[in-house]
């Protein structure tokens, strides 16, 4: 495809100039191609048993490599989870918790946000600068959502494209293409070094849009210019992988495609249906496993066996030091994720350890303040504005439907003292009591309905004109409310 304006691409060239003498190396490192998409449920992918999409291109990557049935996101949205899998450090911990520049306090929210970051502190030393460092060139192409800019962050190149872009025969509705182009410009500018992809799509996040015909082509799928997006994204990735072969460097990349957070389960902007994350409940914005479960496929020619599922919990603080340890980096200290590279290529893995979450927000989408810790089969979520929590097992009970709190009172002890050590070694931040809340307000979108039992395949037609009307109070509540 043609793409207008090559003035971004002369740093790429310049890069592979001042390369060349890394492509005298004996043994050379791996590429690392790492594909992040924006909002993608885990339930979007054929190769996680979605039928209605057509996902090709990916359903073939994941049968030349590693798929993850239990990845989760470090935070159910995106600026959190994508400043988590640079830096390998928690959210918690960055006090970067929220989608930039957040949800506004308002009179519905019982509880006061805290005051976090609105940018990934400079200072931070992400997995660029890591592999940087250790002779790799780095890229990063399309989405940062992090404040400040890239190039400052250990990116030797930054190109955004455009987040919503007119679907036409050479380009789709989220500017997949223009992306995709982009990144296969900087690696063929530097086929002869190590080189580190970041390629962060805004696809499939709302608003969406795609051709008439790929729609129509799709008209048997749950939400057709949903799934036609999905297969948008699906294309792109099949350029990029071909593009690999052409220049004879599939066998030294390692390749990562995964999402920064949950599907989008409720209605939200002019998307009255947007995906389900069917066998989990709720998505986007909830610390129920529909908004922290996410697709991760992994390619590692002659490491990763093919074909292999992988049931252990990973997260994803864990591409740091995955990252680091494959390019044969230095670590940085006081990171959080645990290195992967061994658990990819059939050793041992890290074991089994607790992963927590801290999401002291509201959210668009209907989620409220929360904490959560999962411990082997457990999980166990602690409700911010009232101390509630609910407690369930999720290997008899992977929707989330049954509360096991009271049956279980030792175990919620546990686990509940786990978190709140977890929360004070991070140094957590914490809600304060909104003085200007209205019950009056909160009621509606809180209490008389709870949206993380909305189920978009099963709702009755009343229980969808009900959410149509919810989303309208959600609206109502924050003028001008943009979704992340």
């Amino acid at each position: 495809m043609r793409v207008h304006g090559w003035h971004w691409l002369l740093p790429i060239l310049a890069l592979a100039a001042a390369g060349s003498a890394y492509s005298a190396e004996p043994a050379r490192r791996p590429n690392i191609v790492f594909i992040l998409a924006d909002d993608l449920g885990i339930n979007d992918l054929g190769c996680y048993g979605r039928h209605d999409h057509r996902t090709p291109n990916l359903d073939r990557l994941a049968r030349a490599g590693v798929r993850f049935t239990t990845a989760y996101c470090a935070q159910p949205v995106c600026s959190p989870t994508r400043a988590a899998i640079l830096t390998g450090k928690s959210p918690a911990r960055l006090h970067l918790t929220t989608f930039l520049q957040g949800r506004p306090d308002c009179a519905s929210q019982k509880l006061l946000e805290p005051k976090f970051r609105l940018q990934l502190p400079p200072g931070e030393k992400t997995v660029a600068d890591c592999l940087k460092e250790a002779g790799y060139a780095t890229a990063c192409v399309g989405k940062w959502h992090l404040g400040g800019k890239p190039t400052n962050q250990g990116f030797d190149v930054y190109h955004p494209g455009r987040a919503n872009t007119q679907p036409s025969d050479q380009e789709g509705g989220k500017g997949e293409h223009g992306l995709t182009e982009a990144a296969i410009q900087f690696m063929a500018a530097n086929r002869d070094r190590p080189f580190f992809l970041y390629l962060a799509h805004h696809n499939p996040h709302i608003p969406y849009t795609a051709a008439a015909a790929r729609v129509k082509d799709n008209s048997k799928a749950f939400e057709p210019t949903y799934a036609a997006v999905i297969e948008t994204l699906d294309d792109t990735v099949g350029r990029l992988l071909a593009k690999l072969d052409d220049l004879k460097l599939a066998e030294q990349t390692l390749v990562i495609f995964t999402s920064d957070n949950g599907g989008l389960h409720v209605p939200e902007l002019a998307h009255q249906k947007v995906t389900h994350n069917t066998p989990f409940r709720a998505g986007k914005g909830f610390l129920y496993e529909g908004g922290t479960r996410i697709p991760l496929i992994v390619r590692w020619p002659g490491r990763a066996p093919a074909g292999k599922e992988i049931a252990a919990p990973v997260i994803s603080t864990d591409w740091l030091p995955t990252l680091v340890e494959i390019a044969g980096a230095k670590l940085p200290a006081g990171i959080d994720g645990t290195s992967l590279a061994g658990l990819l290529s059939g050793k041992d893995g890290p074991g089994e350890r607790p992963l927590f979450w801290h999401f002291p927000h509201y959210a668009n989408q209907g989620g409220r303040p929360a904490g959560a810790i999962r411990q082997g089969e457990w999980k166990l979520i602690e409700h911010y504005e009232n101390g509630t929590v609910e407690l369930f097992n999720l290997a008899s009970d992977r929707g989330e439907t049954t509360d096991l709190s009271r049956q279980e009172p030792d175990r919620v002890k546990n686990l509940r003292d786990r978190l709140t050590r977890w929360r004070t070694e991070v140094g957590a931040q914490t809600n304060e009591v909104n003085p200007k809340f209205d019950p009056a307000l909160h009621r509606p979108l809180y209490e008389d309905i709870d949206p993380s039992r909305y189920n978009p395949v099963t709702a009755s037609a009343d229980e969808f004109q009900r959410m149509l009307k919810w989303r309208k109070q959600m609206d109502a509540v924050v003028p001008r409310l943009k979704s992340p």
